[in-house]
């Protein structure tokens, strides 16, 4: 009998195990699909850069190109004058003058930063190569603005002479870029009720000071010791593009400020 219940259990054990599910294997790829894990890839905060430098790199808080801010109104029926921007957010605001010396590193620098300066140039610098600036508009998203023909001291001169640099200088620089300048920043930082005028009549829509500057790879301060939302600095095409460039970005990292376009803080309609 013991040997009948042995047969009989081994035969239960055997019917179970047939009727039990497969062990489960990987599905195989379907055809045409994937199987690799998706990564997230951490934009760089600093590159390489000329000249062994290493240079900070900014993500855009927001869309460029979309209106942030309105220009403020003006003063009995001018442009208005605008020393720094009004804001809440971490932003400060890079212009660059001139145009004297064409620095080969410029537009990798503003490419790799991923910043987007303004510039205020003359006619009597551009048209000795109009094709390296119209390249900072169009490869690094730049905005062209008007800076006079010729880089005189207005303050003090007639209206008709004044009218002609800000206009003539505008009128050159929409033929070599394409767009007209909005923007416009008198040579030396120096005006009078005359440039205004002439500013606003030849079509600008804010007179563009400035409350820190970069000389010699040093950003330099009207008032106190560090940059400050709002801020806009002023930098020259000079030789010391590299240093100067760099000494600001690496002074925004510092006082935890992000270079965004002046323009868009000063729009003309509604944002």
């Amino acid at each position: 009998m013991r040997k009948v219940g042995v047969a009989v259990a081994a035969a239960l054990i055997a019917a179970t195990a047939a009727c039990a599910p497969a062990p489960a294997h990987p599905a195989a790829p379907v055809a045409g699909t994937s199987t690799t894990a998706t990564t997230t890839t951490t934009p760089p905060t600093a590159v390489p850069g000329p000249g062994g430098t290493t240079v900070p790199v900014f993500q855009h808080p927001y869309r460029y190109g979309t209106a942030q801010a309105n220009a403020p109104a003006g003063e009995d029926g001018l442009l208005p004058v605008v020393r720094r921007i009004r804001t809440d957010k971490p932003y400060v605001f890079i212009t660059i003058d001139d145009g004297a010396v064409r620095h080969p590193a410029a537009l990798e620098l503003m490419r790799s930063a991923n910043v987007r300066p303004s510039l205020f140039l003359n006619t009597k610098h551009v048209q000795e190569d109009p094709a390296y600036f119209k390249a900072f508009q169009d490869e690094a998203g730049a905005g062209v603005h008007a800076h006079t023909a010729s880089h005189p001291n207005l303050q003090g001169r007639p209206y008709d002479f004044q009218r002609r640099e800000i206009c003539g200088n505008a009128d050159y620089l929409e033929a070599q870029v394409g767009k007209r300048p909005k923007l416009f920043r008198p040579p030396f930082g120096n005006y009078d009720h005359a440039t205004r005028k002439a500013a606003t009549d030849c079509g600008f829509t804010a007179l563009v000071m400035w409350t820190a500057a970069v000389n010699d790879g040093v950003v330099q301060f009207q008032a106190g010791g560090k940059l400050n939302a709002g801020d806009i600095v002023l930098m020259h095409f000079r030789r010391t593009f590299v240093e100067d460039f760099v000494a600001f970005l690496e002074r925004c990292k510092q006082d935890g400020l992000i270079p965004v376009p002046l323009e868009d803080h000063l729009a003309v309609t509604r944002p």
